[in-house]
């Protein structure tokens, strides 16, 4: 009988083990869905920032031509007033001055074109910087997560490293027979092969286990299974103690 109990508290103790792992490796496994996450908001942050300055070179493109035409306008309305001198009648000096004119407020026009430009060019400019600021920051705080998921990936895997060494002690303490079943039941049923049985239910699938089952578990002479899930049960003492005390204090 003190066999059959130790070689479930084995497994009791197996299960725990088993089920840290799962949880501890669920953790590292998630580890690099995290810094993905903050490398795709540097990623966005990042798209921001190239809009940005797409168009901010699109708008210094724009002012260099609107520069290079007015330089042209201003070289033209130059020969022009040089040839004034030149004119002789009064109908060509007429007709010349109106073509400078019209070169003048070609000029004017284009010099308000630029002044919009260089406007739009500063509100870009403050946009740029602003969105400059935002990738650094992002980037220093991808690089700090970086840093920091790589830490607790590393405790974690030394973790795991202790608590496979842990279970390997208690796999030498447990039958060959006994431990392939609890292999088999802890594939079936998702990781979860051993359980409590608490007032007659399962706590694998919560089902009412038959009251002369219930009490040859508590005797426990021989490893018992769920006759619903084909989990193996086991029973707490700390539930008779509570029973007990309960009684104790309706008295």
């Amino acid at each position: 009988m003190d066999l059959v109990k130790e070689q479930l508290q084995f497994l009791i103790e197996l299960q725990g083990i088993d089920s840290a792992i799962v949880k501890k490796r669920e953790s590292v496994d998630a580890l690099p869905g995290k810094l993905n996450l903050f490398m795709k908001t540097l990623d966005n942050a990042q798209s921001v920032y190239q809009k940005f300055r797409e168009r901010f070179e699109e708008l210094e493109k724009v002012k260099r031509e609107k520069e290079r035409v007015l330089d042209e306008i201003q070289e033209k309305t130059r020969k022009l007033r040089i040839r004034l001198s030149d004119i002789k009648t009064n109908k060509e000096y007429q007709a010349h001055l109106k073509e400078i004119e019209s070169a003048d407020k070609e000029k004017n026009l284009i010099e308000d074109e630029i002044l919009s430009v260089m406007e739009s060019l500063e509100t870009m400019q403050k946009g740029l910087e602003s969105e400059r600021r935002k990738v650094n920051a992002e980037r220093e705080k991808g690089e700090a997560i970086r840093e920091r998921l790589l830490k607790d990936a590393a405790a974690a895997e030394r973790e795991l490293g202790e608590l496979k060494q842990k279970r390997a002690e208690r796999i030498g303490n447990i039958p060959k027979d006994l431990y392939t079943l609890y292999l088999k039941i802890l594939e079936s049923k998702r990781g979860t092969a051993v359980v409590e049985a608490r007032s007659e239910v399962c706590q694998g699938c919560n089902m009412n286990i038959p009251p002369q089952l219930f009490v040859e578990l508590k005797k426990g002479e021989r490893i018992i299974q769920c006759p619903q899930c084909s989990r193996i049960l086991y029973w707490n003492d700390e539930e008779k103690k509570g029973d007990v005390s309960q009684e104790i204090n309706l008295h």
